[in-house]
């Protein structure tokens, strides 16, 4: 699991997204900014955690309608051609990718008619190619809308479902593919 936050300590719903799942068997959580604060990242690490995986996760919390610049720097460098696509790179090819994603604004800011002016997924596009051009299987995303104003009970229902989504792993891919 990567996990993309620049401002951990002042999230509200990621930190306890992470913290819910820290544990789950099988589970190695990743934090980018914890682990690259110079952002001088160890591609050969990286490489070598992504490929023992069976599900990588991205999560983090939608900056500018896309993830956070670390996750991102971490696709260009470690996403290597040779490695994870183009010839020979096959490293990750049949894996799942699961895109775990929070806004600051409620599901209806991304309707047609809404603030954002279009559905979340217009904006996934670049993570779907990134997906398909390395071989790997995208699965549906799980975007949790309006976290500023989710109540502790609802924060505590999408906690407790992310937790059981990785705990249950593989068992719900079918489902949603």
């Amino acid at each position: 699991m990567l996990y993309a936050h620049p401002h951990n300590q002042r999230s509200t719903a990621n930190r306890r997204l992470i913290e819910a799942v820290a544990d789950v068997p099988g589970v190695a959580v990743r934090d980018l900014y914890e682990r690259y604060p110079d952002f001088d990242i160890d591609t050969q690490a990286e490489q070598g955690v992504a490929q023992a995986a069976e599900l990588i996760v991205f999560q983090y919390p939608t900056y500018w309608y896309s993830p956070p610049a670390l996750l991102k720097l971490w696709i260009e460098t470690v996403l290597a051609h040779g490695w994870a696509y183009g010839p020979g790179g096959a490293a990750l090819a049949g894996k799942h990718l699961w895109c775990v994603t929070t806004t600051g604004g409620e599901q209806t800011a991304y309707e047609p008619d809404g603030y954002h002016g279009y559905p979340y997924e217009m904006f996934l596009p670049p993570l779907v190619q990134t997906a398909r051009l390395c071989g790997m299987i995208w699965l549906p995303p799980w975007v949790i809308h309006g976290i500023p104003y989710l109540d502790a009970a609802t924060l505590y229902a999408q906690v407790a479902h992310y937790r059981e989504r990785l705990a249950t792993y593989p068992a719900w891919v079918t489902d949603t593919l």
